[in-house]
């Protein structure tokens, strides 16, 4: 292998690199892939449940954040949800549609890394497992790549090397450091579709809400989600949670509606009417979980019946609900975080081919780049896409 210059180095074994992988060899392009896990294809055999999140039949950019919005347009109309749903129908692989366009298998997410090995397989490419990447140098007949088994050249470089997000699987920051190297542009890296820590103060320390779940609308600034809220030992998960920290800002606030679609307030008033000796507890645990219900009445002191409480303190407690403004305190980390925001500045790659503008030869796929989906099934289809369109070209 040493020995060797290759038509195409891809660092990294993820559902980027093993997609621009089997491309690039159908094309007849001699490939090696690099990774220094031992098994190709970790983080998606946990994707999903395990049952892989493959893709999103709503693509679009508005359901991805870079520093240059339009960017994963021309890779997702080269390859999009249809193409990935026609690759996974011909290998037998079955799928389901959820909530929001969501497909995933209704088998194992092993099957999606079979099929991605087997294009691999058919087009002869080589890898080298568990081989973990020093360094890379351009060179006059294109890279040199230093790993720890020795240094392997080859004509083109394709960087698929991932974010920072589950470091249990052996993430780096391996394409960001070679970036950097090359005088590249990279947008500042964060954890996304992350747990925020929300600190115990006001109804939050009136009891313990872990486990507590509601359907709520979270809004930042211009951006807003609707969907299930979790309350953690820590602060504040679930779906709506995840969504909303890939554009939270660390020292912002958060507006949050406990109870969206409902008029807390005309409930309130025709409780009084037709109701007045009714607990305001009781009214309320109509609407909320009971044990949010008792934090945020023990919080606020809203006791007693409903035509013995003032206005005012029923204000208060539909505020409490309707517009509750928190200020987390960070999120989770990568630890937990399903994908790393940032990195590789879009400005310098080509749309089309995912080619670095001002390093002919060199290519950046994946999560390295500064696109991040939103949650269902948008991050893996970036992967798929961008793999795709720099296996048409490298």
């Amino acid at each position: 292998m040493q020995k060797t210059h290759w038509d195409v180095i891809i660092l990294g074994a993820g559902a980027a690199g093993l997609l621009c992988a089997g491309e690039a060899s159908r094309r007849g392009r001699r490939v090696l892939v690099v990774d220094h896990a031992a098994q190709p294809g970790a983080k998606i055999r946990v994707s999903g449940g395990g049952h892989c999140n493959v893709t999103n039949r709503n693509l679009g950019k508005e359901h991805y954040l870079s520093a240059h919005p339009g960017f994963c347009v021309a890779a997702l109309r080269q390859f999009g949800a249809d193409a990935m749903l026609e690759r996974l129908a011909q290998a037998g692989i079955a799928v389901e549609e959820r909530d929001g366009g969501q497909y995933f298998c209704q088998g194992s997410a092993q099957q999606v890394v079979a099929l991605l090995l087997a294009a691999c397989a058919a087009g002869r490419v080589t890898f080298s497992l568990g081989n973990a990447v020093q360094h890379a140098e351009r060179t006059a007949n294109g890279f040199t790549v230093q790993t720890r088994a020795g240094p392997v050249h080859g004509s083109a470089l394709v960087v698929a090397t991932g974010g920072l997000s589950f470091p249990k699987l052996g993430a780096s920051d391996l394409g960001y450091r070679l970036a950097r190297h090359w005088g590249l542009p990279v947008v500042p890296t964060r954890p996304a579709l992350v747990p925020l820590r929300v600190a115990h103060t006001g109804f939050l320390a009136a009891e313990s809400l872990a486990g507590v779940a509601v359907d709520a609308c979270v809004r930042y600034q211009k951006t807003r989600f609707s969907g299930p809220l979790l309350f953690t030992h820590r602060g504040l998960s679930g779906p709506v949670v995840l969504q909303i920290s890939s554009y939270w800002q660390i020292g912002e606030s958060l507006q949050i509606d406990l109870a969206p679609g409902v008029e807390l307030g005309q409930l309130f008033r025709q409780a009084r009417l037709d109701h007045p000796r009714q607990e305001v507890a009781t009214v309320l645990a109509g609407v909320l979980p009971k044990r949010l219900t008792q934090a945020l009445v023990t919080h606020l002191g809203v006791t007693g019946r409903m035509a013995e409480v003032a206005d005012t303190r029923l204000r208060q407690l539909v505020d409490a609900v309707h517009r509750w403004v928190v200020t987390p305190e960070g999120s989770e980390g990568y630890r937990t975080a399903e994908v790393t925001a940032g990195g590789v500045d879009t400005g310098i790659l080509s749309p089309k081919t995912m080619e670095c503008r001002t390093m002919p030869g060199l290519y950046f796929i994946g999560e390295v780049v500064d696109v991040t989906g939103q949650l269902g099934g948008y991050n893996l289809q970036w992967a798929w896409s961008s793999g795709y369109a720099a296996g048409q070209w490298v």
